[in-house]
């Protein structure tokens, strides 16, 4: 019984610092977001949720796979479980950066040095858990899109950047 408690509980832990960034920063951000200069490439709104809701619950699912193979709380999970958790909250750190402060430069320095964890993260549990790393790499591909996205939205919005006035 209480594997299974563990199991949801890293599971839905991913989605606790994700809904609290979109809760927090749900007012004001539409109109602000939709008068950004942003790629034709960029996502529809309604993918963002969709697609969040899957990578989050594959990477807490992972998390508990790694967790549990390492026999949960050791010292062997210091750095593969550092990682994740560090990866995490630059994560969750990046909707409150860009939609709550609207500061593009704190929000590419949050997302690049995130994908630099993740990655950590990502071969740090591939020895460990092929199946945990193997469902990382859909997260991988969409920061990857992300990360383009944010660049984009940084070069492409000089206005936008603090410090910066025409």
């Amino acid at each position: 019984g209480r594997m299974w408690a563990y199991t949801v509980g890293f599971t839905v832990l991913p989605h606790v610092g994700g809904f609290l960034g979109w809760f927090l920063n749900r007012k004001d951000t539409s109109a602000w977001y939709e008068k950004l200069k942003k790629p034709s490439w960029c996502p529809a709104r309604r993918v963002f949720p969709v697609a969040w809701t899957m990578l989050y619950t594959g990477m807490g699912y992972a998390s508990y796979l790694v967790w549990n193979d390492l026999g949960g709380c050791s010292s062997k999970a210091i750095i593969p479980m550092g990682l994740y958790g560090a990866q995490l909250a630059l994560n969750w750190a990046w909707p409150p950066l860009f939609f709550g402060a609207r500061n593009l430069n704190l929000a590419l320095i949050d997302i690049l040095a995130l994908d630099g964890l993740a990655i950590g993260t990502v071969c740090s549990w591939y020895p460990i858990n092929r199946v945990a790393a193997l469902l990382l790499l859909p997260y991988l591909g969409w920061l990857a899109m992300a990360t383009c996205l944010t660049i984009r939205i940084w070069k492409d919005n000089p206005e936008q950047k603090p410090g910066k006035s025409d």
